[in-house]
């Protein structure tokens, strides 16, 4: 099955309970988020968002131009769903992010789980030049630590540290990392790391 019809498939057929990213309040994210002392009005995307409850948190703290990218028109229905009028105040993109095309440039941009499923050196450049063209702010990025699972959802991760995250967005100042376990729906535990990044000026 092709990535995206594997995308899909879970999210057609597992509720939010039954996935084991599921955070009724992703507060590591919201947390470094709002360090960043941002501006309401400034262009936040969240990639690989799926149907995650950060851009509830988000939308109620007053930020006004907000974008969830997924590969999965599934997982963004369902975020819209359980938005109702308030999906209106979003923008969706159902694409992956390899072939992402930004249109606009972001003040932040925030990857929960998403960044650690590309596995090869040449998805992971993608990656990177990407977030170097499309970012003029701030950058976070959590992923599975070296102490964390080495599959999710039963494909490959690749695992990060601190140095590992700091090496491969050396376009960007590292400000602060953390490891954190999240507890799973299912009382498991998976050790993240999370790193917040600002563009270097030239």
């Amino acid at each position: 099955m092709d990535k995206k019809g594997h995308w899909e498939t879970v999210y057609a057929t597992k509720k939010p309970d039954e996935v084991s990213w599921t955070q009724e309040v992703p507060q590591t994210s919201l947390d470094f988020i709002r360090s960043c002392n941002l501006d309401k009005a400034s262009k936040i995307i969240d990639v690989g968002g799926g149907d995650s409850k950060l851009v509830d948190h988000l939308l109620n703290e007053g930020f006004k131009d907000i974008t969830v990218l997924d590969i999965s028109g599934k997982s963004l229905e369902r975020a819209k769903a359980r938005l109702g009028d308030k999906a209106q105040q979003v923008k969706w993109i159902e694409s992956d992010v390899l072939s992402f095309r930004p249109q606009e440039t972001y003040d932040l941009w925030h990857d929960r789980a998403a960044f650690h499923f590309l596995t090869e050196p040449g998805q992971i450049q993608t990656y990177v030049d990407l977030i170097n063209n499309a970012v003029n702010g701030y950058v976070i990025i959590g992923t599975f630590s070296e102490n964390g699972p080495k599959k999710c959802s039963g494909l490959d991760i690749k695992q990060y540290t601190e140095d590992t995250m700091e090496e491969t967005f050396r376009s960007f100042n590292k400000i602060a990392c953390k490891t954190e376990d999240h507890i799973t729906p299912f009382s498991t535990s998976q050790n993240f790391v999370f790193c917040r990044f600002k563009r270097m000026r030239d």
